[in-house]
């Protein structure tokens, strides 16, 4: 057996939290997750915040597209609800979390940390959400990698063309391609020049020969949104790279780690 995988807490430890908050990235971090995952759209005024659905409906007490409000707007509403829960919302917990806010909360950490960051797609906003990321991540200093800084960043998506974009916004970051469904091409290279593959663990458990093929062809594998006993152990078996996971603690204290 290999080395062990990197486990990524999925929006945060949001198996116990809500996603996408700080306390849901808090706890991850005190779990002692690899990494973190989120999502990032862009707001009517040009901010980057970590919502993954376009409406703003299922996550938090507001309604609508996260696109047609403004980084203020956003900030009045409570994301720390549940989905398809009669919990109610939490304030206290459940304020934007802003990527700006999340990188920070990172690198305060003062450990080796990875962030995988996925643009989402498709938005009326287009490639100003990968032209605000790359300013962003310039700004923190992790626009490449660099010896002196312990946060390490992959930029990702379902859409090649955002994956291209970053590729040349950020020609020294890593990025990795999403993948819901397989091309029935796919030999194993990336288009674009990424080297990460994400396919989702129902893809893994449908095509095990999958990771193997990809890795051959030298890409790394970091498999989506795993988080049960008999997941983990497939992706054991079968020598991902990286886990993503909505239950880092947990995965971490099964693998033994």
């Amino acid at each position: 057996m290999g080395e062990s995988p990197l486990i990524f807490a999925h929006r945060g430890s949001s198996a116990v939290l809500p996603e996408h908050t700080l306390p849901a990235y808090q706890r991850a971090l005190d779990e002692g997750a690899d990494g973190v995952e989120c999502d990032v759209r862009l707001t009517r005024d040009g901010h980057l915040v970590c919502v993954h659905d376009r409406r703003l409906d299922r996550t938090s007490n507001g309604t609508g597209r996260v696109s047609r409000r403004t980084l203020a707007e956003l900030a009045e509403l409570d994301f720390g609800r549940w989905p398809d829960s009669d919990v109610p919302a939490d304030p206290d917990r459940g304020r934007l979390l802003t990527l700006d806010r999340l990188l920070g909360t990172v690198r305060d950490a003062g450990r080796e940390l990875q962030v995988l960051i996925e643009t989402k797609h498709p938005t009326h906003h287009g490639g100003d959400v990968e032209r605000a990321l790359a300013a962003l991540l310039r700004r923190h200093g992790l626009d490449q990698p660099r010896d002196s800084e312990r946060v390490a960043v992959t930029v990702m998506s379902f859409s090649a063309l955002a994956v291209r974009r970053m590729r040349e916004l950020a020609p020294g970051l890593p990025t990795a391609l999403l993948m819901e469904l397989l091309p029935s091409t796919l030999r194993g290279t990336l288009p674009f020049g990424a080297r990460i593959a994400g396919p989702g663990i129902h893809l893994v458990k449908a095509r095990p020969r999958l990771v193997r093929t990809l890795q051959a062809a030298g890409n790394k594998v970091y498999v989506w949104t795993a988080n049960e006993p008999d997941e983990i152990d497939l992706l054991i078996d079968l020598g991902v790279d990286g886990i993503i996971t909505d239950r880092p603690g947990f995965v971490l204290k099964h693998i033994g780690r």
